[in-house]
């Protein structure tokens, strides 16, 4: 393994030379500018995806006030994306996070880090399909669709995604720019025109619970503490630019620029749509009190009309299309960022490039099983328990990249002013916050929480994000520790001709 306080300096040939000097050669296609890794971040992050799953649970939890959680999961997400930042500065590589902790930490806990990624990451992609087949099922039907008609069409989203992900990255690109505009009418526009024109409450009501603590028989702090856990939610996805790096022009400077801009644009995109849509409620104690489970549709229509419903949904169906293509289209790159190291089951097979420069098998075999992850769509129970550790496994995740960032800044094995991004002293204090934040926001997010369950829920559901989590580090530990697939990584073709400790 490269050490880090001497590594190869990059020659005048930029981006491929960068690559080289890190045991790779290009193999993707290196199309996207700045404006295009942005669009990636900012779909997979989606605020339409993210506020419009959590606007309901935020409700529930403290009443209107739950808004002021946005801006503080926010400015705390921010430090997590700054750590982000400089890694991908000083390292944008296909597989990001497994190839961060390889060079900062070692290859056996990149390659655990590298597995929980992808199992959190498929768990994401399967529940934003199976929450889009919602959209899709309404929008073609005009009623909520049924758990059978749902799976299907979640199903439908995942096709139509690997079709627009095999025909390369510049039809890519375009349909995610497509998603953008979808999501500045959705929630720009809407959120604008809600609050100027629509507004049925003073501001004063954002600092009411409206007796949600009486619904949900809780203190405040507790209502709080669930409000922040949901609230995280929303700022998940923004590490999908450097999943890209390698197809990213200039990528030191563009990916960091990305990760940084989507989740600010995102971020202050919530903050509106969350304020907007608040202040808009014409009932607002029936959402507390959960008898509306879908508080944005309803506020929309009271205020645009009836003929407004359908427009509406289409301009959110494309939204989740997008983010399902950006999602699609990460993880292919992680899985294509592990298999060139020989570390995965299959990693001949994953590595390949087709004639379009797409790591077709990674999109194929991630599709396939996302695909299979939708079958727990026909029980309400499992699909709950696949959604909560699709949000809680990234918790862990960044939890692992900020500590090996931390612990490698402090031992002097990582030298960040080495990379694009400088942030000098006030890079050590950005991550410790980010870690403090993490520790305290991993624990949160996976406590468990009844009322964030179905009622009637059994208890491994209400226990989700600790269960599935357990489970998945045990088996990866097991894995690791009898099949050693990190031992692969000194001898993989990557590394040919190259001297690796």
């Amino acid at each position: 393994m490269s050490d880090l306080r001497n590594p190869v300096a990059p020659n005048s040939n930029g981006d491929e030379s960068l690559l080289a000097s890190h045991g790779y050669r290009q193999e993707l296609d290196r199309g996207l500018n700045l404006w295009s890794s942005f669009s990636v971040g900012f779909a997979t992050i989606s605020p339409v995806v993210g506020i419009y799953s959590v606007m309901s649970l935020g409700a529930m939890s403290v009443g209107p006030s739950w808004v002021w959680v946005v801006p503080l999961c926010l400015l705390l997400q921010l430090t997590v994306a700054l750590v982000y930042a400089e890694l991908s500065s000083q390292f944008p590589l296909a597989g990001g996070c497994y190839q961060w902790v390889r060079r900062l930490i070692g290859d056996r806990a990149a390659w655990f880090t590298g597995f929980l990624y992808l199992a959190s990451a498929l768990a994401s992609l399967t529940t934003v399909a199976y929450l889009g087949g919602f959209w899709l099922g309404l929008l073609l039907t005009g009623e909520p669709p049924s758990a059978n008609a749902q799976v299907v069409c979640g199903a439908a989203l995942l096709a139509l995604g690997l079709g627009v992900n095999l025909l390369g990255i510049n039809p890519l690109k375009y349909f995610v720019n497509a998603g953008i505009f979808a999501e500045a009418i959705a929630s720009i526009g809407i959120g604008v025109l809600l609050l100027l024109f629509f507004r049925n409450h003073s501001f004063a009501m954002l600092f009411s619970s409206l007796n949600a603590l009486e619904v949900s028989g809780g203190t405040y702090w507790s209502g709080f503490l669930t409000a922040l856990a949901v609230g995280g939610w929303a700022f998940l996805g923004f590490d999908a630019c450097s999943q890209i790096s390698e197809e990213t022009t200039d990528a030191r400077v563009s990916t960091p620029r990305a990760i940084l801009r989507s989740m600010l644009v995102v971020g202050l995109t919530v903050m509106l749509t969350a304020f907007a849509v608040t202040l808009s409620y014409k009932d607002p104690a029936a959402v507390v009190s959960g008898q509306i489970i879908d508080p944005v549709t309803p506020a929309v229509v009271d205020a645009f009309g009836a003929w407004a419903e359908h427009p509406f949904v289409a301009i959110v169906l494309v939204a989740f299309v997008a983010c399902v293509v950006s999602v699609q289209t990460y993880i292919g790159r992680a899985i294509f960022g592990m298999a060139r190291d020989e570390i995965l089951p299959g990693s001949a097979l994953l590595r390949r490039v087709d004639k379009r420069k797409v790591p077709m098998a990674a999109m194929v075999c991630s599709t396939l099983l996302a695909s299979l992850g939708l079958a727990l769509g026909l029980n309400a129970t499992a699909v709950g328990t696949l959604i909560a550790f699709g949000s809680g496994g990234f918790f862990f995740v960044f939890l692992i990249v900020a500590a090996s960032a931390l612990y490698a800044r402090l031992s002097g094995r990582w030298d960040p002013d080495k990379g694009a991004l400088k942030l000098g002293r006030k890079g050590l204090l950005v991550n410790v916050i980010a870690v403090v934040w993490l520790v305290f926001e991993a624990i949160n997010v996976a406590w468990p929480r009844e009322m964030l369950a179905p009622p009637g829920a059994p208890w491994f559901q209400v226990w989700a994000v600790v269960v599935v989590f357990s489970a998945l580090a045990l088996f990866g530990l097991a894995y690791l520790f009898i099949a050693k697939p990190h031992r692969r990584i000194a001898t993989s073709l990557s590394f040919a001709g190259r001297a690796v400790g």
